[in-house]
């Protein structure tokens, strides 16, 4: 007890207000997921509406685009683009469920196991760079990615599983964590070169994997539930092949500079990317995203869900100009995913998720479009907003757990391996799933095997 009396916590007032503030915000939810008025979310069928909406997100996307130039360098999956990534395919994940459009549902399925995806590939990127492996790392993507939503399930007495994301993202934090960890150990114990270990790292994480989901061991996740079971079947590689693709980032990046950091444009370069980009879409499409029953597409998609992946990422990086613009308001979206995807369940829809609130009288399944119109943009601005601050209050909390455990660390006599610096607070607000280190950021990794 002596020595949590001796801990300085500076931001203690802080985190006691962000409490108060979440319970605000958790108050609102229950509210929400509880509304009285309501109809069956499988009654607001309506593709229609759903491309709309995705029209007038393009119509935003426009509106908002904007160049950041950087003259001296190229980078591939810039940070800002990352948040745009995320921002619109959370747009369609959302409306995919507000209005049933059964028919998308494989390519909603690439967008969610892009997610995990940039869980791996951005805490490779990450670990790669920053040797962090420190307890104040560990805290701050725990309370990141599981703060709000613990405390939804809890004080809205849901199961974790309706937000089956949140513990694929943390697994999936801790296996590229703990690869990374002995990449390091071989390069710095046992002397080996930094691709070599990387290499050995990846291929022994790969054998865990296959040791685990293609083994009667993966039957161990029915004892938390068959939803639990599914989710990490369906994505079971996503990360593991992010962080493989984070390795490859030395070379790709390479390929950038030498394609379009010139004076002028490499033409059949840009070209023959675009062109191949295309083309690993429409394989996937034509082989497998058209398949309509999902109890087919499902077991072959966490082998082929990188195609169309890749080929998106190849078109969006296809010249300087575009590696250097980005839609702000799609960023806004991105950097609130894990928020608007919790609060979508309680707040835009209701009833965990199972049902459509009806705010403004006459919105009902047989109301007028307008009204209908009308009501689903007021529950987005509620259901928006209250995400953003729910947002704001998870990062100071962060922030304030994070420097409370950086002093009793102190306090018990722990030191850093290379001295007693300051955790880098830009980094632990860039703690979301993906996107943490840009290539700009990448160490020189270049030594031979």
């Amino acid at each position: 007890m002596s020595i949590f009396r001796s801990v300085s916590w500076p931001s203690r007032n802080e985190f006691l207000m962000s409490q108060g503030k979440i319970a605000l915000v958790l108050l609102v939810a229950y509210i929400g997921n509880n509304w009285p008025n309501t109809y069956p979310r499988n009654d607001n069928h309506n593709p229609t509406m759903f491309w709309i909406m995705n029209a007038l997100l393009a119509v935003a996307t426009i509106a908002t685009w904007t160049r950041k130039e950087n003259p001296s360098r190229i980078t591939f999956l810039s940070r800002p683009q990352t948040e745009e990534w995320k921002g619109w395919m959370q747009w369609a994940f959302i409306l995919y469920h507000y209005y049933r459009v059964y028919y998308v549902y494989n390519e909603i399925r690439v967008f969610v196991s892009a997610y995990v995806w940039m869980t791996g590939f951005g805490n490779f990127m990450y670990f790669d760079k920053k040797r962090d492996f420190s307890i104040e790392r560990i805290v701050s993507m725990v309370i990141r990615i599981n703060y709000f939503p613990l405390l939804l399930c809890f004080f809205l007495t849901v199961p974790l599983e309706l937000y089956y994301v949140v513990p694929l993202h943390t697994v999936g934090f801790f296996m590229t964590m703990a690869t990374c960890y002995v990449a390091n150990f071989l390069e710095k114990r046992r002397g080996w070169n930094h691709h070599k270990s990387c290499i050995a790292a990846i291929a022994i994480s790969l054998l865990v994997h296959i040791g685990f989901y293609e083994t009667p061991a993966v039957d161990s996740l029915l004892y938390v539930s068959k939803e639990i079971h599914f989710r990490f079947q369906a994505d079971k590689y996503s990360a593991w092949i992010g962080m493989l693709s984070g390795y490859g980032m030395t070379k790709v990046n390479e390929y950038m500079q030498w394609a379009y950091l010139g004076e002028a444009e490499n033409f059949k370069a840009k070209w023959c990317q675009r062109i191949s980009g295309l083309g690993l879409i429409a394989i996937w499409y034509f082989f497998f995203g058209s398949i309509q029953d999902k109890y087919v597409y499902n077991p072959i998609h966490p082998f082929i869900f990188f195609i169309p992946v890749f080929g998106y990422l190849m078109i969006r990086n296809s010249s300087r100009y575009l590696t250097e613009c980005h839609s702000t308001a799609l960023e806004f979206f991105g950097k609130n995913t894990l928020e608007t995807y919790v609060l979508q369940f309680h707040v835009y829809m209701c009833k965990n998720v199972q049902h459509i609130p009806i705010v403004i009288p006459g919105s009902g399944p047989d109301g007028e479009p307008m009204v209908k119109f009308a009501n689903m943009i007021l529950c987005g601005v509620v259901f928006v907003s209250l995400a953003v601050l729910a947002r704001k209050i998870t990062i100071s909390t962060q922030l304030s757990v994070v420097e409370l455990v950086k002093e009793v660390r102190k306090a018990c006599g722990g030191k850093d391996k290379d001295g007693d610096q300051e955790v880098e607070v830009k980094s632990l607000l860039k703690a979301e799933n993906g996107g943490e280190v840009e290539m700009s950021d990448k160490k020189d990794t270049d030594t031979k095997v």
